[in-house]
């Protein structure tokens, strides 16, 4: 079958990041690939529990029901299982209901390999590995973490974005490490009309604001949200950059380095994006987080930045 996704937002997602396969997981630790694969055999019509994913995954698919004939989003699976392990991954998504047809199933490589022959907008996974090799080839990827404090209840999608080095290139942050955050203010300021050149989620984002502008005015299925540490002055040339991109984002929150844990509880976030390990720590207290290990932040010997 021909590939027809045209304007939909295309999302993968990996077995691991949709169901808890933690109990076959450790199989495949301590007994080896053999017996991973005969337990997965035998436990196949055993539908498997929701992973950290699932409930985002649950809530994108909805956005389908705008239009049903001509869907919006689709889900696409790419999994380290082969096709006989995958089988229990597969006999899950029709148990839990899940409108996902199309899957890659790579027995044991990394499945990253698949993004772009799928068109795919976002790669979420628990393997950190595939994550790198994904956004190092130019996607947008994210190793997502559990949330310690469970999920949104709303039926609206609320999706939260670091700045620099997530919606937007690490060039000013680059700045910061290098010089400092005077030199980084001061530079900010004077290149407040000239747009941020676009970091591994612009067009995630963009895919976003495509399916917001076909909701109903009264009833807003997608909420994003921008949550940086920066402050006034440096706010100006972000709000500009979104302009000059023509997308739309909902909430823009400028904390000034303050601790973003509390905003994204408010904001009600499904997920949040951010390239800092230590950010992403302490955001899951709160909210699902995705690490995106890109940028200088994430440079071999980096130290942690502000954002």
């Amino acid at each position: 079958m021909g590939d027809s996704s045209g304007e939909k937002l295309v999302v993968g997602i990996s077995s691991r990041a949709l169901f808890n396969l933690d109990a076959s997981h450790e199989v495949y630790e301590k007994q080896g690939l053999e017996a991973f694969c005969r337990y997965q055999i035998e436990q196949e019509e055993t539908p498997l529990e929701p992973g950290v994913a699932f409930d985002l995954v649950r809530k994108l698919l909805r956005l389908n029901d705008l239009d049903p004939v001509r869907p919006v989003v689709e889900v696409i699976l790419l999994s380290r299982n082969s096709a006989d392990t995958g089988l229990r991954v597969f006999n899950s998504i029709e148990r839990h209901g899940l409108s996902i047809s199309r899957a890659a199933f790579t027995g044991g490589a990394s499945p990253y390999r698949y993004v772009s022959a799928f068109g795919v907008h976002l790669f979420l996974s628990a393997s950190a590995e595939d994550v790198r090799a994904a956004l190092d080839a130019g996607f947008a990827a994210a190793t997502i973490i559990a949330s310690e404090s469970g999920n949104n209840a709303s039926d609206c999608l609320h999706i939260a974005f670091d700045g620099d080095a997530v919606l937007f290139s690490d060039e000013a942050e680059r700045i910061y490490k290098e010089q400092g955050l005077e030199a980084f203010t001061a530079s900010e300021q004077a290149a407040a009309r000239q747009p941020l050149s676009g970091g591994p989620f612009k067009d995630f984002l963009a895919a976003l604001h495509r399916i917001q502008k076909t909701c109903p005015g009264d009833r807003p299925l997608i909420r994003t949200s921008l949550i940086t540490a920066r402050s006034a002055p440096a706010h100006e040339r972000v709000i500009r950059t979104l302009r000059a991109w023509d997308i739309r984002i909902d909430e823009a929150l400028f904390l000034g380095g303050m601790d973003k844990g509390a905003f994204l509880r408010a904001f009600g976030a499904d997920i949040f994006f951010d390239d800092q390990a230590g950010h992403c720590e302490s955001a899951r207290r709160h909210v699902a987080t995705g690490h995106v290990p890109h940028g200088v932040a994430n440079a071999p010997g980096a130290s942690q930045l502000k954002e």
